[in-house]
């Protein structure tokens, strides 16, 4: 049954149709929310919100876009509210960003790579929390969930051309709050030695 038919049958009350639904596209809001959020529980709680908010609001649904898409949008502005909340009340400040690279050393020289490769992706996840949420989603869509501009165009509600101008000035930012993390870890590996600096 296609997306369509499983709507009309959910909005006329046939539960097990809106659960069809919820099968269908729960691993992508789960894995959409990860992305942001970087922790299973919370992008689980992410995820269940965000079907609660689509069951009450299905019957506004006017089949003006795919299911999908409008699913989609809905994660992403409840991702994007969680995300204000959380800066409200914690900023992470560059400084923590900038100690990342002083975690305590795994002593097996095996596990080195594994190590700096977990180090950078913290690292990244804690400069993209430090972004404007308008940054922040435009990213994560694009560069962590691959959607392509036209996707991210219809789930945001801009155009493609402000999609490439807003991913622009986000990637430059990201790089500008990356930067004292990809100088420290220059310095790690310059003269070709695995001394930390």
């Amino acid at each position: 049954m296609n997306d369509k038919a499983l709507v009309e049958s959910a909005r006329r009350g046939d539960r097990g149709a809106f659960e069809v639904l919820v099968k269908r596209y729960e691993a992508k809001v789960y894995h959409l929310a990860y992305g942001f959020v970087q922790d299973p529980a919370t992008a689980d709680d992410l995820a269940q919100d965000v079907f609660v908010k689509v069951y009450c609001h299905l019957p506004k649904f006017k089949f003006e876009s795919e299911f999908g898409t409008w699913l989609y949008r809905i994660a992403v502005n409840h991702i994007k509210d969680h995300l204000r909340k959380i800066a409200r009340r914690k900023e992470v400040s560059l400084q923590e960003l900038e100690n990342s690279r002083f975690a305590a050393e795994d002593p097996a020289p095996g596990r080195e790579a594994e190590r700096l490769g977990e180090e950078r992706r913290a690292a990244v996840h804690k400069a993209l929390q430090t972004l404007p949420p308008k940054y922040n989603v435009i990213l994560t869509l694009r560069d962590v969930r691959g959607l392509s501009y036209e996707e991210i165009a219809d789930v945001l509600k801009i155009s493609p051309g402000t999609v490439d101008s807003r991913l622009h000035r986000a990637r430059r930012q990201l790089r500008k709050k990356m930067a004292p993390y990809l100088t420290l870890e220059g310095r790690g590996h310059e003269g070709g030695g695995n001394e930390m600096p």
